[in-house]
């Protein structure tokens, strides 16, 4: 009898995107027999074991990436947390490499963890960001970013190869890189037709302090929000707790089912321009307003993408006024793109490796 294959999934912890993307496929690969065991840390881990209670876990060393609270601090904060940064891929390089005998590995997904992969069994790498911007620095964190994909036998981008496409420049440089799979977006929502309930749902994501600073201006902004508001502060603990503040309902956080109920009772969208928000919101075909992690060019560049497009407004975090939603009725909204994921063949890297 053939074993079921062990295939370690591992997201970064930056925010919840990493974590939330990984969930259609690990899901995927539990439906196609493979035995998926879940590698990350801090919230990332703990969001996932809210998912999958029927799995294995392990802990990874932790990035302990730092945000600055002012913008223009943002890329010297990051340079600064560099060695610590590096360390941590080093170590979790070698715990890796213990990971993949103790536990009887067959291959590795690694969602833009640097040091998890293997020589030993095949390893995917998944990334939006095959270019990676930091302004006049681009050019040398991209070619710093695409030496660390080519240590892996395939890497994934979660997006269409052609146009219409979601990550722009991001996920399609001038040059292709080699054995780059362009999977489609990835979502673990659906869309349910319900009764709109909510005027606004506000969704909070993202490392600290930068987190905690836009909940604090919406909290106060949204007072003067003439309409009900579901508010999800995006704060993973150990038991989910709701309160209401007058026109304000706020949760600390919300598994996957409750936020497609929660999009699907609501009209309009306030939330982060991360990279997987933006495919959840398309996959949901639902209208948003953006305020950008200030600082974090990706998402400043994909907000002013869609902006451009005519298809989300948005705002700075420092200059939004609830006002500014009005703007949102001139815009078309996240629909019309083509989000197969494409299944056929993904896993196809892992067969060469199958145990009999």
């Amino acid at each position: 009898m053939r074993k079921m294959q062990r295939i370690l999934v591992a997201p970064l912890n930056w925010g919840l995107g990493h974590a939330t993307r990984c969930i259609p496929i690990i899901r995927e690969l539990k439906a196609n027999g493979f035995d998926p065991v879940i590698a990350s840390d801090g919230v990332a881990l703990e969001l996932l074991k809210t998912e999958f209670d029927d799995l294995e876990f392990v802990e990874l060393p932790g990035y302990q990436v730092e945000y600055a609270k002012k913008p223009g601090y943002f890329k010297w904060k990051l340079l600064l947390n560099s060695p610590k940064m590096m360390k941590a891929v080093a170590k979790e390089r070698k715990l890796v490499k213990k990971l993949v005998k103790d536990l009887a590995l067959d291959g590795i997904i690694s969602d833009n963890r640097l040091g998890v992969y293997s020589k030993k069994v095949p390893s995917v790498f998944m990334t939006h960001q095959l270019n990676v911007l930091s302004g006049n620095t681009s050019a040398i964190s991209t070619a710093i970013h695409q030496r660390y994909i080519s240590k892996f036998d395939v890497c994934w981008v979660p997006d269409t190869a052609g146009e219409p496409n979601l990550s722009g420049v991001l996920g399609h440089p001038d040059r292709p890189l080699h054995d780059v799979r362009y999977l489609g977006p990835l979502s673990r929502l659906e869309k349910l037709e319900l009764p709109v309930k909510y005027d606004l749902f506000v969704l909070l994501s993202g490392p600290e302090p930068q987190r905690t600073l836009l909940e604090e201006r919406l909290l106060d902004e949204l007072q003067d929000f003439a309409g009900q508001v579901l508010f999800v502060r995006g704060k993973i603990e150990a038991r989910q707790t709701v309160m209401s503040k007058g026109h304000m309902k706020v949760y600390n956080f919300m598994n996957s089912e409750q936020l497609e109920v929660a999009f699907s009772k609501s009209s309009l969208a306030l939330c982060r321009s991360g990279y997987t928000t933006i495919m959840d919101l398309a996959k949901l075909e639902k209208k948003a307003f953006f305020i950008p992690t200030p600082g974090q060019y990706e998402q400043e560049y994909l907000a002013k993408r869609l902006d451009e497009q005519g298809l989300v407004p948005f705002a700075a975090q420092d200059t939004f006024k609830v006002d500014m939603l009005n703007r949102v009725k001139d815009y078309k909204g996240l629909g019309g793109f083509n989000l197969d994921f494409d299944t056929h063949g993904i896993f196809d890297v892992f067969a060469s490796f199958q145990s009999k």
